[in-house]
């Protein structure tokens, strides 16, 4: 039986509709684009999405994230400017930052610390004790030698040596600086009066004190130069021991000199974590509690709150829920291989809360 003229007409619409279909279907699979995304920033968070990275792009094959170590200050210069999506920092933005760049967020990661480490010829086996008033003093020059009488005090029955001190610190904007110089700012008055914390400071000229870069930098100048003293990021312990540097047991708000364990650090949390704000801006060193670890603080990701476009907003809110998550990032198989302990609850909340933010 011949076709009609309006059978022909739809059998040639269901072809052309057929045709569409199968033209279309390879664009719509092809729209799971490549998405980039480049870190920077923090040299104690560096070693962290070393360890996160290659993991996540395995699972999340159209994700590439470029990472490097340049120091917080360059992380969070570099996110305010847009430059990078994921600033890494060991600072909470300033008030000033905040209200020039409304936009951005400081989203903690994980929870780090901080050691103080010497390379004292015969006694880097000895835990020193130190307090943020002596650290202070050396980092000023007023304590001038390992054998000065408010050393000794701390360390009796220790054979110090008389010999001058060399102060160590970070030449670039470091977040290991700010709250190492938190730590000596709220434990010592004069230093806060003088010259208190940042991400860079004007350090108090020192007699055979010297700058370096990065933590890395700050390893290998206290192994090549015997009789000094730094603060170091503790994902950089594996180095210290490797090198056979000393670490000093460190006096906390209480007055106990307590060693750097995750025990000491979580009772520095559990004391600190309920009054951390909304915007999650908050200091974490110097805790109160007689197990308190003193230098410990939140590991942020500076972000953008508006992104260029939806696939790379979805992306970045994609790795950083991932990251936060215990099955995620904060898994014990990669917090434990630099020293950082896990988000408790109340902050991952808030840190979901800002994540949920970029757009």
């Amino acid at each position: 039986m011949p076709c009609s003229s309006s059978h022909r007409l739809f059998a040639r619409s269901c072809l052309i509709l057929l045709a569409a279909c199968l033209i279309g279907s390879p664009l719509r699979s092809s729209q799971a684009k490549t998405v980039h995304m480049i870190e920077t920033g923090s040299t104690l968070l560096y070693p962290l999405f070393n360890l996160w990275v290659p993991v996540y792009t395995a699972s999340h094959t159209n994700v590439r994230i470029t990472t490097e170590a340049t120091g917080s200050g360059t992380g969070i210069a570099q996110a305010a400017a847009r430059l990078v999506q994921l600033g890494a920092s060991d600072a909470y933005l300033s008030p000033a930052l905040t209200h020039l760049h409304p936009g951005l967020l400081n989203i903690p990661l994980a929870i780090s610390s901080q050691m103080v480490n010497y390379n004292l010829p015969g006694l880097n086996d000895r835990p020193l004790r130190l307090s943020g008033p002596v650290l202070a003093g050396i980092y000023t020059g007023r304590i001038r030698y390992w054998d000065a009488p408010a050393i000794r005090a701390l360390n009796p029955g220790v054979p110090l040596p008389h010999h001058l001190i060399l102060p160590i610190h970070r030449s670039d904007g470091s977040g290991d600086t700010f709250i190492f110089t938190q730590y000596l700012s709220f434990s010592a008055p004069s230093w806060m009066r003088t010259t208190a914390y940042g991400t860079t400071v004007s350090w108090p000229p020192v007699r055979n004190g010297m700058g370096a870069t990065g933590n890395p930098g700050m390893v290998q100048a206290l192994d090549t130069n015997p009789y000094a003293i730094a603060y170091i990021g503790v994902s950089y312990r594996s180095a210290i021991l490797k090198d056979h540097l000393g670490q000093a047991l460190l006096e906390n708000r209480a007055g106990h000199f307590v060693s750097l364990t995750a025990a000491h650090v979580m009772a520095a949390v559990r004391a600190r974590v309920n009054a951390t704000p909304p915007n999650q801006a908050i200091s974490l060193v110097y805790a109160p509690g007689a197990e308190s670890y003193p230098i410990i603080n939140y590991e942020y990701v500076v972000v953008e709150k508006h992104q260029p476009n939806p696939s790379l907003a979805l992306s970045v809110r994609q790795f950083l829920d991932w990251a936060i998550s215990a099955q995620g990032g904060n898994a014990p198989s990669f917090l434990n291989r630099v020293g950082f302990v896990p988000l408790p609850p109340r902050a991952i909340r808030q840190s979901e809360k800002q994540i949920s933010e970029i757009r």
